[in-house]
């Protein structure tokens, strides 16, 4: 979970998503709307009675914070509450078999991170024809599948591209939360398959998106063109702009083709 407002935990239930498939909490900073949700999302969690522990991604404030509302709020509960505490620079933060999760600092009124999260390649697929032609045994099948040959008993090379296809394309998603428009954001994102970049305000209120740390929809387009990402997710709509929210993409669309209107219960296959 990218950040967790007042009400996450009804969306959730609303969206019908497993509480106990839910092991991460990336915070991108401090504001009350993005934090807010999560002291009755953890105390919810104890009273479902969940087992194991999970991981909050937050500033050291955050860990002061958070670790004493929830001593005073949420005690005694089943699992662990852990934290790791970030820093806004550029780092991985999070790594496991299959992703990585790396910070970039933002411009905003308090320390804020964008989040990118990035599969790591993926082994190829086995071609079972070949394989049982040239009898490689299961021990072989992982080197293969990493891009080995195969060695046959009488010293033939089989290339591993004869015994196999191309991996799935490896998937990746930025979540770029409250930020002024920084150009040199693009290259710290890199191409990513689904760019969240929050589109505050619309054409004319850019000197207002500059003084409160927000971006316009036009300079989040900006960013996803010049990062060469392949979608872009609008977000964290001005409540002055109620009713007009195609606008976002409109304006956006100007500069960037593939753009999509962010919508509560959105779900989209990255």
């Amino acid at each position: 979970m990218f950040d967790c407002g007042e009400g996450a935990q009804q969306q959730m239930q609303r969206m019908r998503l497993n509480f106990n498939r839910l092991n991460h909490i990336f915070l991108t900073h401090l504001h009350g709307d993005h934090v807010f949700g999560l002291p009755g999302l953890i105390g919810s969690l104890g009273l479902m009675g969940r087992q194991g522990g999970i991981t909050i991604h937050t500033f050291a404030e955050g860990e002061k914070i958070l670790s004493s509302v929830l001593k005073f709020f949420a005690r005694d509960m089943p699992f662990e509450v852990r934290f790791n505490v970030i820093r806004p620079e550029e780092a991985v933060i999070y790594e496991d078999n299959s992703l990585t999760v790396r910070t970039i600092p933002l411009r905003h009124r308090i320390n804020t991170v964008g989040f990118v999260m990035e599969e790591k390649p993926k082994l190829r697929h086995i071609n079972r024809e070949m394989t049982d032609f040239h009898r490689v045994p299961v021990a072989a099948m992982k080197d293969i599948k990493q891009g080995l040959p195969f060695v046959k008993p009488d010293g033939t090379v089989i290339p591993a591209e004869m015994l196999t296809t191309p991996a799935s394309p490896s998937k990746s998603y930025a979540h770029i939360s409250d930020t002024a428009y920084m150009p040199a954001l693009a290259e710290k994102i890199g191409a990513v398959d689904l760019l969240l970049h929050e589109t505050t305000y619309l054409d004319g209120d850019e000197d207002k998106a500059r003084q409160r740390g927000h971006s316009t929809a036009r300079q989040a387009a900006t960013v996803a063109r010049d990062a060469g990402a392949k979608r872009l997710l609008t977000g964290h709509f001005s409540s002055q702009y109620k009713d007009r929210e195609q606008l976002f993409v409109t304006q956006a669309e100007e500069v960037f083709p593939s753009v999509i209107l962010n919508r509560e219960g959105l779900k989209l296959d990255i």
